[in-house]
């Protein structure tokens, strides 16, 4: 049955509908419980707890405080990139905005361009599953910086590779000039003879 919040998309057809029910099927339910349980030990306990089911875990991020409030816990206090209104916003553009805050503050975080959802995924549901797969990718952040602002058990998201420093020293790195590399080919008995240019 059609519900409130499905007004402003009309029915799906064929093609459209087929492609919905794809995305769809990528969602992932236990790893809702997962990404529920993690927001829960990491924002505390006043951020509630969604219905089961994609629309459920829709409807509880979908106006951006929750994602908010997430990504605010994952700095030191007193340095929060996401300001929170006093009240949930109700008009649709505000919860929009709240969304692309959350957004741009997971992307400044560390999370890839290719990680992060659009609005549009979760304010219409239209892939609940990129929702999920910005979640993973941000909680995956939290554990790999190990800065003492991760909550909850840290094998809920693999660690990221960590990016390895080497240090040459100025001979090393001088050294490393001469030679050259296999992929170079040989230059020896190398010569242009035999070669000709356009027309003869």
């Amino acid at each position: 049955p059609p519900t409130a919040d499905m007004a402003n998309k009309g029915p799906a057809y064929g093609m459209s509908r087929d492609v919905q029910a794809k995305i769809e099927k990528k969602y992932d339910e236990e790893l809702e419980d997962r990404l529920v349980e993690w927001i829960v030990a990491q924002c505390g306990a006043g951020v509630g707890r969604p219905e089961r089911g994609r629309l459920g875990f829709q409807v509880w991020l979908k106006n951006g405080i929750v994602l908010s409030q997430l990504v605010n816990s994952l700095y030191p206090s007193g340095s929060k990139p996401v300001k929170i209104p006093d009240t949930p916003p109700t008009m649709v553009f505000k919860q929009m905005e709240q969304i692309a805050q959350f957004l741009k503050a997971a992307e400044d975080y560390g999370v890839v361009k290719t990680d992060v959802f659009q609005t549009v995924d979760l304010f219409e549901a239209k892939d609940m599953a990129a929702v999920q797969r910005t979640l993973m990718a941000l909680g995956s952040l939290a554990v790999t910086k190990n800065d003492g602002n991760y909550h909850g058990d840290p094998n809920w998201f693999m660690k990221k590779a960590q990016e390895h420093k080497r240090e040459f020293t100025e001979s090393q790195l001088k050294e490393g000039k001469n030679v050259i590399g296999l992929q170079m080919g040989s230059n020896k008995g190398a010569s242009q003879a035999g070669m000709s240019y356009g027309r003869p």
